[in-house]
């Protein structure tokens, strides 16, 4: 896996070559994927770690979230946009993949209500229907957990991989896709002068509204229900249900994942897993 030295070094070097001097790196993040701010300059490096095991050519998921950021900031849609400092990428540097990103100032203690997050998924959805791009279909909530599972090998009990088997069956066999976030929970929405900013769409793919729904329905950050009512939907609707149970699924494995990297987080791993097998609606992040 990729170490914080090496996507640092790899973040100068890329900017040091587009003409951005870089005094001094303040890593932002470091989580499932790294942010390093590239300061003095408003610039944030983007680098995946975690995500990477998930994703066998992480610059395609780098490339398809710039597409969709850069055509939701045309629209003038509310997003954190991509530099325009020098090359946003995707760049590969000594096999350390990256993009670049503006520099967004934000409150992280500001608490999103459920009305703001709803409406704003909303708005959000109306701007991406205009997507022109080709995006997989659940190819974050189908083929990368799939890749998880390989991964962590016994770690996953054989029930989870009959439930993600039948939950790709239903989720294929659904309602009409469009392009979605695939990550729309609060913590994606950062309280900024400007207002509030979507923020991480590297999970973006073509999939059915509702499992952008599930994300707020699964999150500890905010009442998801009246979240998902200012959308203007029903929190109940029986088409959420196989979304539901396949974000619960998708997030456990990737902190089962994170783990990996920090296996001081191997405690809070088992606990999300033993959560998930006594009750599979129950919320993740």
């Amino acid at each position: 896996m990729i170490s914080r030295t090496a996507a640092v070094s790899a973040a100068v070097a890329v900017a040091a070559e587009h003409g951005v001097r870089v005094r001094a790196p303040v890593v932002l993040n470091d989580s499932f994927n790294l942010r390093i701010h590239l300061a003095p300059a408003p610039i944030v490096a983007r680098v995946p770690t975690v995500t990477a095991l998930g994703r066998p050519r992480p610059a395609e998921a780098l490339e398809r979230e710039l597409a969709v950021v850069s055509y939701l900031h045309r629209a003038g849609a509310p997003v954190v946009p991509p530099s325009d400092l020098l090359p946003a990428g995707p760049h590969v540097r000594d096999g350390v993949a990256l993009s670049f990103w503006a520099h967004a100032g934000h409150d992280p203690d500001h608490v999103v209500t459920p009305d703001a997050a709803g409406r704003m998924l909303f708005e959000l959805h109306e701007a991406l229907r205009g997507f022109p791009g080709e995006l997989p279909l659940l190819g974050p909530v189908l083929e990368e957990p799939a890749r998880l599972m390989e991964l962590l090998g016994p770690q996953v009990p054989a029930r989870l991989r009959d439930a993600h088997a039948g939950l790709a069956e239903r989720l294929r066999d659904g309602t009409a896709a469009q392009a979605v976030h695939g990550d729309a929970h609060p913590g994606n929405l950062l309280a900024t002068p400007a207002g509030l900013l979507w923020n991480d769409f590297e999970e973006s793919m073509a999939g059915p509204v509702e499992w952008d729904l599930a994300c707020l329905l699964r999150t500890t950050r905010l009442d998801g229900r009246a979240a998902v009512r200012a959308y203007g939907a029903d929190p109940d609707a029986p088409g959420l249900r196989a979304c539901l149970a396949a974000r619960g699924l998708q997030g456990t494995l990737w902190v089962l994942a994170r783990a990996t990297r920090f296996p001081s987080e191997a405690g809070r791993a088992r606990a999300a897993l033993e959560a998930l097998l006594r009750d599979p609606s129950g919320a993740t992040r």
